[in-house]
């Protein structure tokens, strides 16, 4: 049978918690009641599991006690995580916690004795980054479950290419025509007038033929 002085000691890190007076483990489920009109009673809906909590009352005493007194205080005003292990909470997965709560009390008359409360309360580790996939993440809706061929997005992204080629010769020809059509300003206006006209009608596809180009780029980057 175990006995008291059998029982493991708690560590709060690497500090012995020696002389406990009584240790409490709280859980709150995490429900939050909504009401619903001509419903008698509340729907309880659960977001999350809320931190472990670990509420701990205790002594120090004997000739380490100032020295105990300054680690445990230098641990609650630190903030940083650290390891609890104790018997009550053998059955929790609880990896790291932090003081949310100090107190220290010296008695009256008790020149020997300190006593002090902790409040202790799980901090999980970070869930990893997400990750972004191909067209924002809708891989992962299974667009190739819907039977969406994404083989065509590589051949349309080669049409925008080749289309763009083609504004961008046919923008080289419209150049080229507009410097002899500028020859009529020269006095020849009668003579090249209907080359002036097949250059703005040239002009106007290839605006349209541009535009549409530019479209498919920014579609596909």
């Amino acid at each position: 049978m175990t006995t008291a002085t059998e029982r493991p000691i708690p560590l709060l890190d690497d500090i012995p918690l020696t002389a406990i007076q009584s240790m409490e483990h709280m859980l709150d489920a995490g429900f939050i009641p909504t009401s619903v009109a001509g419903l008698d009673g509340q729907v309880q809906q659960r977001l999350h599991r809320p931190s472990h909590k670990i509420h701990i009352t205790g002594i120090l005493e004997g000739e380490t006690k100032l020295d105990d007194l300054a680690t445990l205080q230098e641990a609650a005003a630190s903030g940083e995580e650290i390891t609890f292990a104790a018997d009550i909470v053998t059955a929790l997965d609880l990896q790291k916690v932090v003081v949310t709560q100090f107190r220290a009390v010296e008695y009256a008359g008790q020149p020997g004795q300190m006593g002090f409360e902790l409040q202790l309360a799980e901090s999980p580790p970070l869930p990893p980054p997400a990750e972004l996939s191909g067209f924002g993440g809708l891989d992962d809706f299974g667009l190739g479950d819907l039977g969406f061929d994404t083989d065509l997005m590589d051949d349309l992204a080669g049409l925008a290419d080749d289309i763009a080629g083609a504004v961008e010769g046919a923008m080289d020809a419209i150049e080229g025509l507009q410097a002899l059509a500028g020859l009529g300003d020269l006095g020849f206006s009668g003579d090249f007038k209907p080359l002036q006209d097949a250059t703005d009608n040239v002009g106007t596809v290839g605006k349209k033929i541009g535009e549409a180009g530019k479209s498919l780029g920014d579609l596909f980057g």
